[in-house]
């Protein structure tokens, strides 16, 4: 049985990354500023501050959840930094600050699904409020601006003429990768995901497993608002409006399923490129953003269609 499933998800990462090179393709020939150097490494750094929330969604949607606070705790936690260091302190402790932020936040959000047995949907629905709530009251509605240029650096740096933030997010990817295909963590991860009541009765602590994914997904959230911050100089309380739903579409066109037990870090990488290439392809069209959000939103839809179509092939087969 376990053959089958690998074989379908490096069968669904091909395809997806088919995908990409033929969207790529395409926009190559309908606009000549798509292949340029400079519009193709603008991508893909573009692409790193949803990519690296979605590396969270990931762990967290193959558990079976869903989080959709993830773009307040952007916010929030980019205010706490801005906040502490606006109070005095260095700027390396009012990162820390933003950091801690956001894994209370992932901890708040495992403890109100596993403990308070909430569903993940209202638990995630209510710390979104919560957060940007909190965001706003921190920092009255307005901007936190000014940060030393070591900061600013973390968006604005290259190493070998690569942005930093795309060596960041790279990193983040392997490291996922390795939690995910060489560690309990992983195994057991998947495991919730594809059966949550057998994992259960085989001695697995799925609340503390389950809880995890939501910390990651808010650790990873407080990464992101770093970089955020150090990009616009600014703390932003309205900051990550929407990065739920592109974080989700990244995982989902990578092939995750949202039944949980099935997916990648990998897909979700080349999902979050194709959204990236995406956005960007249709602004260099002169695409209206209104006519951006149906075309993104119809690229969900037949992914998530897709997804049904495999796993109900792929259950007939086993069959």
């Amino acid at each position: 049985m376990a053959l089958p499933r690998t074989k379908l998800l490096h069968g669904r990462e091909v395809g997806t990354l088919a995908g990409l090179l033929a969207l790529c393709a395409a926009l190559w020939v309908a606009t000549p500023h798509f292949a340029t150097v400079s519009n193709l490494v603008n991508v893909v750094e573009q692409s790193a501050i949803i990519g690296i929330v979605a590396v969270g969604m990931t762990f967290v949607i193959l558990t079976g959840g869903i989080d959709l606070s993830v773009g307040s705790i952007v916010a929030l936690s980019g205010v706490a930094l801005g906040t502490a260091h606006e109070a005095g302190l260095p700027i390396a402790a009012a990162a820390a600050v933003g950091l801690t932020v956001g894994l209370a936040c992932g901890l708040g959000n495992g403890a109100l699904i596993t403990l308070g047995r909430l569903p993940p949907f209202i638990a995630t629905l209510g710390m979104m409020s919560v957060a940007r709530g909190i965001a706003l009251m921190l920092s009255d509605g307005r901007p936190i601006s000014g940060y030393p240029a070591s900061f600013r650096a973390l968006a604005t740096g290259h190493v070998l003429g690569i942005p930093f933030p795309v060596i960041l997010m790279l990193a983040i990817y392997a490291v996922a990768h390795f939690l995910l295909t060489r560690t309990l963590l992983g195994r057991y991860t998947y495991a919730i995901g594809g059966n949550e009541e057998a994992s259960a009765l085989s001695g697995i602590n799925v609340r503390a497993y389950k809880a995890a994914a939501y910390a990651i997904a808010g650790l990873l959230s407080a990464v992101t608002s770093m970089l955020l911050v150090a990009r616009l100089n600014s703390a932003q309380p309205i900051a990550g409006i929407m990065y739920e739903l592109d974080a989700i579409a990244a995982v989902v066109i990578g092939g995750t399923s949202l039944l949980g037990g099935s997916g990648t870090v990998i897909g979700t990488l080349i999902g979050a490129l194709i959204m990236g290439v995406l956005r960007n392809g249709l602004n260099l069209l002169g695409v209206s953003s209104y006519l951006q959000q149906v075309a993104i939103g119809s690229v969900i839809i037949v992914a998530v269609l897709v997804d049904m179509m495999l796993r109900r092939r792929a259950r007939r087969a086993a069959e």
